[in-house]
């Protein structure tokens, strides 16, 4: 039986890490950021995001799931195109496909990085392909090389939803600013966060324009008629107030990746001797490890009910790893994903956030020890 001393402290799968300076810009923004002040932090917002991708176009939105179909429709994105993505996802990256009438196609991912498998790609491009999205699953990467030389092979962009990836950096060059356009999410359980939120990015101007109009009703930036749309838009704006947590979290974001890689690497040290595999750093990357993860090896006599289910007894939050989207009942179900079918059987995310304590991180790991 769990102590139940140790049983009353809940440790969370995640949460956010706000400061006297998240809640000052808050406070500030409630109070005066309106009238002709109603968009300063949202524009320093996107300013420091900017700067810290090294992008030259950034757009704060209300969710990443809001800045994908912004992007997807800028790009033409209709009725009878295919998007193909990988298979083990959350369902945010594949719905905005379906928005507008597009087919999302799913392939298998890689087993070491759980990222889509770009030989799996080649096969499945189709006239029809016009977009490849490339998910940086938990933090990790997938292969932007690869999937940037397919992209330009068969004339389709590649884009990158980089919602979990903050922090994460291939050969020089930060997630999200790779493709033709990537995405983040702010949401509460992000290593940034805004509460809810997103940020659309790109280094195509033409792009950028396209999609701040379609961000704002349709409406022409420099249109001189008021309430005058060219087009049909959406509004997948981010507040003010949103904008200005998501500043002061900015300010703290070395501090904050830090703390995502302080804990994945405490999980890496005193797990490492299991038969199990945990989020990968290939040579000449930098993963954000926003959400540690163990994967079982196979033939290992794991159980992830069992597990999740000593988790909870002892007040310990565990995520389940995300099902293979072909296995939702709105899709078609693809076994001979292999890969993606037989993964989500054998992971678990483990619990991380900026101030959790090595004495909670030791109680998890003796968990794990008693179930591997």
């Amino acid at each position: 039986m769990p102590d139940s001393s140790r049983a009353m402290s809940r440790i969370y799968y995640t949460k956010p890490s706000i400061t006297e300076r998240e809640i000052r810009y808050a406070t500030d923004a409630a109070a005066n950021g309106w009238g002709e002040r109603c968009y300063d932090y949202i524009v320093r917002f996107e300013a420091l995001f900017r700067e810290h991708l090294g992008v030259k176009h950034a757009i704060a939105t209300s969710s990443c799931t809001g800045a994908l179909h912004l992007g997807l429709a800028a790009l033409g994105i209709g009725p009878g195109d295919e998007v193909i993505l990988g298979d083990i996802n959350w369902i945010a990256s594949a719905a905005p496909i379906t928005y507008l009438g597009g087919t999302p196609v799913f392939v298998d991912v890689l087993p070491d990085t759980w990222c889509i498998d770009p030989a799996k790609i080649e096969t499945a491009i189709s006239p029809r392909t016009k977009a490849i999205i490339a998910v940086h699953l938990y933090g990790n990467l997938a292969d932007m090389d690869a999937l940037l030389a397919i992209g330009a092979k068969h004339g389709v962009a590649v884009i990158e939803d980089a919602a979990e990836a903050l922090g994460s950096v291939w050969h020089g060059k930060r997630a999200g600013s790779m493709g033709t356009f990537g995405t983040f999410s702010f949401h509460g359980t992000k290593t940034v966060t805004t509460g809810e939120g997103g940020m659309f990015v790109t280094q195509d101007h033409n792009l950028y324009e396209n999609v701040l109009t379609l961000n704002n009703h349709g409406r022409l930036r420099g249109q001189s008629k008021q309430f005058w749309p060219e087009v049909v838009g959406f509004k997948y704006k981010m507040s003010n107030i949103q904008a200005a947590i998501g500043c002061a979290q900015m300010e703290r974001i070395d501090e904050l990746i830090e703390g995502k890689r302080r804990v994945f690497n405490y999980y890496a040290r005193h797990l490492r001797d299991l038969p199990l595999n945990m989020n990968p750093e290939p040579i000449g990357t930098t993963n954000g490890y926003w959400m540690p993860t163990i994967v079982a090896d196979r033939g290992v006599a794991f159980d992830r009910e069992k597990l999740l289910a000593a988790f909870r007894a002892d007040n310990i939050d565990g995520r389940v790893f995300f099902w293979p989207l072909s296995m939702l009942p709105m899709f078609e179900r693809k076994q001979g994903n292999a890969v993606s079918y037989d993964l989500h059987q054998r992971a678990v995310n483990l619990p991380t956030y900026h101030d959790i304590s090595d004495a909670e991180l030791h109680r998890v790991t003796e968990l794990i020890r008693r179930h591997i």
